[in-house]
């Protein structure tokens, strides 16, 4: 039977930790993270799951991870799989595995690497994005690929609605190439990481709207950042607006400058580049703000956006 040690968290850590016990991998040992309390959990648990399935679960401290060495070792495991852990697994624990280690990254690489690929993703305005199964090495997202799964990014899809895609990409293709990598058959390819580049992650100052761009690079950091992350917001006075969803049509804009206003029952943005957006939902201060209490806040003329930032 073959065994592997599972680092793993996140709505992929646990479709992957599920595809592999459903293959019947032997897992001894799961390490996940303890939920941050000041981060909105939207995603299941993978110590949950590892629980109803009588795996050991542990969650140390990124500092900690060399001290696993030794109980790696015992364990004697065939692979290491990370599946969205969130800290570097060191290389000694990566060199432990008889067949390797393999990670589980949300963008088809070398393209996205490092931190937030959906959302860095969407907020480029791609077309396509996926899911990459490839070996581990000491430099992040830059080992051999075994398998990769495309899914579409719509016009109109949020981070949130890619990532789901994305889940899905990623239990499909470790399943399709866990039988061959078990054999010692799976193909793996050198990546070309000068054809991607790596991204960071984000924060939430990150989703401050530049006003100075066009309709579309709006639009698309507003659903990059949509619920459950932060969201997108711009500062005016007497407060602050977040924007947390809009529509992109292409459409002209209204007026000949970055503006809010309402048009026939419903929020408009223009934008720069004269075109406009439909924009879905809006918090002011904090509380969720429709159309009547757009009007009574900021009047019925364009609310100008040349000095918000």
């Amino acid at each position: 039977m073959t065994r592997a040690v599972v680092f793993a968290y996140n709505e992929v850590g646990v479709r992957c930790l599920a595809t592999l016990l459903a293959q019947g991998v032997e897992v001894p040992l799961v390490v996940t993270h303890e939920d941050d309390p000041n981060e909105e959990i939207f995603f299941s648990s993978v110590r949950r799951l590892a629980a109803l399935e009588g795996i050991e679960t542990i969650t140390p401290a990124a500092d900690e991870l060399p001290q696993l060495a030794a109980r790696l070792e015992a364990l004697a495991p065939d692979f290491l799989f990370s599946f969205y852990y969130r800290y570097l697994i060191p290389p000694a624990l990566l060199a432990i595995p008889r067949h390797g280690a393999l990670n589980v990254h949300g963008s088809l690489l070398p393209r996205y690497r490092g931190r937030a690929p959906v959302n860095w993703a969407v907020l480029h305005g791609e077309p396509e994005t996926g899911a990459s199964l490839h070996y581990m090495v000491e430099k992040p997202d830059a080992g051999d690929l075994v398998d990769q799964m495309a899914v579409p990014i719509l016009p109109n899809d949020t981070a949130a609605q890619v990532f789901d895609k994305v889940v899905v990409a990623a239990e499909l293709v470790l399943h399709r190439s866990l039988p061959a990598l078990c054999a010692g058959t799976a193909p793996r390819r050198p990546l070309d990481l000068a054809a991607g580049s790596y991204f960071g992650g984000r924060t939430p100052e990150d989703g401050r709207i530049d006003w100075r761009q066009g309709a579309w690079q709006v639009h698309n950091l507003i659903r990059a950042v949509a619920p459950p992350w932060p969201g997108a917001f711009t500062d005016l006075p007497g407060g602050r607006l977040r924007i947390l969803g809009s529509h992109f049509r292409n459409e002209p804009a209204r007026h000949d400058r970055p503006c809010l206003y309402v048009e026939n029952d419903t929020m408009r943005a223009d934008c720069a580049d004269g075109r406009r957006l439909q924009l879905l939902q809006l918090e002011w201060q904090g509380r969720p703000l429709d159309v009547a209490g757009f009007i009574e806040q900021f009047g019925s003329d364009p609310l100008d956006l040349g000095d918000a930032r």
